[in-house]
């Protein structure tokens, strides 16, 4: 089941260093919702709060609370591998297990977790790769290397890696921003198709693409360089690009930022 996350009063720092001030905001399940803001804004340190990434940063540490439906992801006794379990993640370059097999890189996460027939194993591969819209480009070729495949498919690989182990939130750093424009029309095609079963929060510097793929857009600012990223505001998508209710969210959406 897809699931709502509650962010309250989250700061998040590096060491000393406050990257990111007091955010707060919901996320609808089974919904996309869109990151925007300019480089340095604290937009990938907030999505890695969401799945307890940030703390495997050095000095990486939070406040504030993180609510997935009703548990506290930060609480006490909370193991942060069932919680990134729960909440995959899919990064901005493709990763996959460069010694490993395209089928052995969908399963890794799943031979993690416990025991699995290969009968089973084998289903969900499939219905993972299908997922991920690659079945049909990979299904003669599961025991090559999926460093061997396009950057594309490397990409949509890691997205079948995280699916597979059935996580209730799926989070996207600029996924597509090292890929071309047919690769990144194909990924964005996939967003919407799993949509209805994940919840989906995606960090884009491509406002053309958040305008596409996301219910909801949260643009998020510096007040000056050196100082934390704040969420200045979260609304429809449509109403943030066509309407938004801060003349800055205006101003970076426009072009005539800085």
């Amino acid at each position: 089941m897809a699931k709502r996350i509650d962010v309250s009063g989250l700061s998040a720092y590096y060491g000393s260093f406050r990257a990111i001030d007091d955010i707060s905001m919901t996320v609808e399940p089974r919904s996309v919702t869109a990151f925007i803001g300019p480089s340095g804004c604290g937009k990938s340190t907030f999505l890695r709060t969401l799945n307890r990434m940030h703390e495997v940063t050095p000095g990486g540490r939070v406040e504030g609370k993180v609510m997935l439906d009703d548990e506290d992801l930060y609480g006490t006794g909370v193991d942060p591998v069932s919680v990134r379990r729960t909440i995959g993640m899919v990064f901005q370059r493709p990763n996959p297990f460069p010694t490993m097999s395209i089928y052995d890189n969908v399963a890794a996460g799943l031979r993690l977790n416990g025991d699995h027939k290969k009968s089973e194993l084998d289903g969900i591969v499939e219905k993972s790769l299908r997922g991920a819209n690659l079945w049909n480009e990979v299904k003669d070729r599961l025991n090559r290397p999926g460093s061997g495949l396009s950057g594309g498919q490397q990409q949509r690989l890691c997205i079948a890696r995280a699916i597979a182990v059935e996580p209730q939130v799926l989070l996207m750093d600029e996924p597509c921003s090292a890929l071309d424009p047919i690769s990144t029309l194909a990924i964005e095609d996939l967003i919407g198709e799993l949509t209805s079963r994940f919840t989906i929060v995606i960090v884009t510097h491509n406002m053309q693409q958040a305008a596409r793929v996301s219910d909801r857009t949260a643009f998020f600012n510096l007040a000056e360089v050196g100082a934390p990223g704040k969420l200045v505001e979260i609304d429809d998508t449509e109403r943030i690009f066509s309407n938004p209710s801060v003349q800055a969210t205006e101003d970076y959406i426009s072009g005539r930022f800085g």
